[in-house]
């Protein structure tokens, strides 16, 4: 269901989401996001989590209808022409259309657990501060079917603007998991018998093609520089590594995680 309002003037109170589109701060502590592309706000449409608005130009009105009317709350339609909706982000909008979601509520971990298909594999992601790289690695885990997102304390929000426009919608169907501890999280996921596996450049033990993913495991990805801390790899079973040419000694995390999960979805007969 929805109802449309031709935006006369940007100083709509309903609208303040869409002028803070750069304040992600604030997004965050009223647990909302913006979807941002005609391919990621079909995708929110089509999902179960709460739609707050959707601001777009009159030309995409008659396509998003139907998903639309079938939303089961009350969702306002702000029509806008291109000029003032880029006047009211503050940016050029290729596609010119948004929408405001809401944050799931999150699941516990034992219910995530058992609603996962076995052998379950999980990815946890620890002190990830790129949000384009956080959403290209949802959009990954979506792609190989892993059952939870781990995102550490300290890594960014997989619902900021970007990280839900890089993964494409995706996000709308991967389970995500933001713990106040990622090292008490893996220490809780080796206890019910999930293997950790840190991907780790410099591991000095075994590399990924002699690593057994056919079991449960969660694969540990770190910081785009640093790589993973002391603390979260001494709560990993053990670090892999992804052989390399020599004279080249690190991969893009995104890069890395998906050659990962690739692996785990061969060795599991899914490729």
């Amino acid at each position: 269901m929805f109802h449309v309002h031709p935006v006369a003037t940007l100083d709509l109170p309903e609208l303040a989401p869409y002028r803070t589109l750069r304040r992600s701060a604030d997004h965050a502590l009223e647990r909302i996001f913006v979807a941002e592309g005609s391919k990621v706000v079909r995708r929110l449409l089509e999902s179960n989590f709460t739609v707050v608005s959707a601001l777009m130009l009159d030309r995409w009105l008659e396509e998003f209808t139907p998903l639309l009317e079938a939303r089961p709350e009350q969702v306002p339609i702000y029509l806008a022409t291109k000029e003032r909706l880029e006047t009211l982000v503050g940016f050029s909008l290729f596609q010119g259309v948004l929408a405001l979601g809401r944050f799931p509520e999150p699941l516990p971990l034992e219910t995530i657990l058992q609603r996962a298909p076995q052998p379950r594999l999980l990815v946890a992601l620890d002190s990830l501060a790129n949000v384009d790289n956080l959403g290209a690695i949802v959009r990954n885990c979506a792609a190989f079917g892993v059952s939870a997102l781990v995102v550490g304390e300290n890594s960014s929000s997989p619902y900021l603007r970007r990280a839900v426009r890089n993964s494409m919608g995706t996000i709308f169907k991967l389970p995500i998991i933001e713990p106040p501890s990622l090292v008490q999280t893996l220490l809780e996921l080796r206890r019910r018998g999930i293997r950790c596996f840190a991907a780790h450049g410099h591991a000095q033990g075994r590399t990924l093609g002699r690593c057994e993913l056919t079991a449960d495991c969660c694969i540990v990805l770190g910081n785009e520089g640093q790589g993973l801390t002391d603390e979260v790899l001494a709560a990993c079973d053990e670090a892999i590594a992804i052989p390399m040419a020599s004279g080249v000694d690190s991969l893009n995390v995104v890069t890395a995680g998906s050659i990962f999960l690739y692996e785990a979805c061969r060795q599991r007969g899914l490729m």
